[in-house]
């Protein structure tokens, strides 16, 4: 399998770990440590060591509350991140849901917009839309996230119900709308959006579950990294999970990024690249003696 994107054709025959790149002062586990462009700069490059295939940039937080923020602010964290980005050899994402956030970044060579709202942001002023904005690039990549309700509401009213099936519909739903514009099939990915509007069970539900995303034929790109449902099942309270370091934090995310491969996912997107390629290449050892 293939994610086509705008300078690269992703091949996906083993898993694919997406370092992320926080340029934020809030983002829920890391908000501060990258925030400065030259500190974002200075982390694109270290993932990249680390053994990083794709960089994903973000310039907005998306934990529960967060509040929304206006573009020109996000374009100005984002750009000189962005430009340097480019410059690295490996494939760029930027984590927007703002369709001038995205044209202005494809527009530098960006290969994926990774959206948490799967395209359906529009701006109450009007303007461009996300959907328009992908359709009408020649061959950026695309991730549809799935997520309940907003980041400001998503964890006030969680949802209710089994969880994959509606999952699984949202995605095939909004996959069939973009193809219908013209997008094709290589260029789309899928993420179930663990954590986005979702109870604990429901997120392990949707690991246990996650071969059923396989029937749409996309590549699964799955985001456990630091996710406060680890915190949940390990002993911690999710009231304590903001005091936890990163520390804390890392085994249980690279034993959840394991599991999504095993599991049929494609990507990983994940904050500590070198731990996480250290498992599965552990991983890919064993795989490589199976009879």
């Amino acid at each position: 399998m293939i994610w086509q994107t705008s300078r690269f054709a992703i091949d996906l025959s083993r898993p694919r770990i997406m370092g992320i790149v926080n340029v934020t002062p809030d983002s829920f586990s890391d908000g501060g440590l990258h925030a400065t462009a030259e500190d974002a700069m200075a982390h694109c490059e270290q993932l990249v060591d680390d053994g990083a295939d794709i960089l994903d940039i973000g310039g907005e937080s998306s934990r529960p509350g967060a509040q929304p923020l206006p573009a020109a602010q996000e374009l100005e964290r984002l750009l000189p991140v962005v430009r340097h980005a480019v410059t690295l050899g490996v494939p760029v994402s930027v984590d927007t849901y703002k369709p001038e956030v995205m044209q202005a970044v494809l527009d530098l060579g960006v290969d994926i917009i990774n959206d948490i709202c799967a395209l359906r942001w529009r701006d109450p002023q009007g303007g461009l839309s996300g959907t328009s904005v992908v359709a009408s690039h020649k061959a950026c990549g695309v991730c549809l996230m799935h997520m309940h309700r907003d980041p400001q509401t998503m964890q006030q009213a969680p949802m209710e119900g089994d969880v994959v099936p509606q999952v699984l519909s949202f995605l095939e739903q909004h996959v069939q709308f973009l193809r219908g514009l013209g997008v094709d099939t290589a260029r789309i990915c899928i993420d179930p959006g663990i954590g986005f509007g979702k109870t604990v069970a429901q997120n392990f539900a949707l690991l246990a579950q996650q071969r059923a995303l396989l029937a749409l034929g996309l590549p699964v790109l799955a985001g456990w990294s630091r996710k406060s449902s680890l915190a949940a099942v390990t002993g911690r309270s999710l009231a304590q999970v903001a005091t936890m370091d990163a520390r804390e934090r890392l085994v249980p995310s690279v034993v959840a990024a394991l599991l999504a491969v095993q599991n049929g996912a494609q990507v990983v997107r994940v904050h500590d690249v070198r731990e996480t390629v250290q498992g599965i290449k552990v991983w890919q050892a064993m795989n490589a003696q199976q009879p």
